[in-house]
């Protein structure tokens, strides 16, 4: 049984989702101790709950100390099934990090998975709806691994009440990925989702987009996505594709901040990745992690970021406690190049 300090590094329910992820991959079974344990709010709370117990359903898993609040985990994995399932956060919890959980964690299912969740699909600390659909999903498709998501109905906090589905495909092999070279980036697409407040808002976010997009010379194609939903709530995702890669930024919007700030704040997020030469955006990255450590086996993937996050460096950390792996750093002028490949 492998332990995993639930504490270590950044310690907060990244460690735990993946843990429980790379357990079901490996069939070794794990304990996991001080969950979240350095966090206001530490042990589980409601979406890691539905992302254990997702996982645990679809693979058949024997599970002890799963409960809101609890600090400590044993999760012994059993096979990936097949099926339909469907999961209520009963918050306004990520639905895209525990769709990311169950992804991660069915890589090696031999029938098609269905999974519908409610809960947040814009909220804070985690990814975007439009990220998960239009960065992570491309990227991980890229590796082999074939999802494919609808989004039903946007949440936010506080009430959530945001509805989903992925359905992930068997594949044969993980595929590295290769993202070494210098990547071409001339439009830039995104989405200003907004929901039960004033049209104006979204408006204002989307033109101050393209305001601070056109400074910099790239073609833009900017929509806005209006739906009526529990909790009033805004933002703004934005990518960039090249011939190989996509990079990404998203903005939420909050009480004490302006749409143009909030427009702004994306556009430049997403200049600075472009500028920097990275193949993948600091997010994409540590997401993606997994599936390149899993390519070993086919060969080395390499990319390069503008830097590396906290979140990175813990999620090393994690995969080296199940796989036998280097990851090499090779820091450059404007990014560090990362090569990922099995210890010799």
């Amino acid at each position: 049984m492998i332990e995993i300090d639930g504490s270590y590094g950044e310690g907060g329910g990244q460690i735990l989702r993946n843990t429980i992820a790379l357990s079901t991959i490996t069939k070794k079974p794990v304990k996991i101790v001080n969950i979240r344990a350095n966090r206001p709010n530490p042990g589980i709370k409601a979406q890691h709950y539905v992302a254990i117990k997702s996982i645990q359903e679809v693979c058949d898993a024997k599970v002890e100390g799963l409960e809101i609040g609890s600090s400590k985990l044993t999760f012994y994995p059993g096979e990936i099934r097949g099926g339909k399932y469907r999961f209520d956060i009963g918050t306004a919890g990520s639905i895209t990090l525990v769709f990311q959980a169950c992804i991660l964690a069915s890589v090696q299912t031999k029938k098609p998975i269905k999974i519908n969740l409610t809960g947040g699909t814009d909220v804070k600390w985690s990814p975007t709806w439009d990220y998960f659909e239009h960065v992570f999903l491309p990227l991980i498709n890229k590796t082999g691994v074939d999802v494919k998501a609808h989004l039903i109905k946007r949440g936010y906090y506080p009430k959530g009440g945001g509805e989903a589905e992925i359905e992930i495909e068997p594949i044969k092999t993980i595929k590295p990925l290769k993202l070494s070279d210098e990547q071409e980036f001339t439009e830039i697409k995104g989405i200003v989702h907004i929901g039960n407040l004033p049209e104006n808002i979204s408006t204002r976010i989307k033109h101050s987009v393209i305001k601070n997009l056109l400074k910099q010379a790239f073609m833009t194609s900017i929509e806005i996505d209006k739906s009526k939903t529990l909790s009033p709530g805004t933002g703004v995702t934005l990518w960039a594709k090249s011939k190989d890669t996509v990079l990404g930024a998203a903005v939420l919007g909050e009480k004490s901040v302006t749409s143009e700030e909030v427009g702004e704040k994306a556009a430049l997020n997403i200049i600075k990745e472009i500028e920097s030469g990275a193949t993948l955006d600091v997010y994409a990255f540590d997401q993606l992690l997994p599936y390149m450590v899993l390519a070993c086996e086919q060969g080395e993937s390499s990319c390069r970021i503008r830097e590396l996050s906290n979140h990175a460096s813990t999620n090393m950390w994690l995969l080296q406690r199940f796989f036998d792996v280097d990851f090499e750093a090779i820091q450059n002028e404007t990014n560090i190049h990362i090569n990922i490949r099995r210890k010799h």
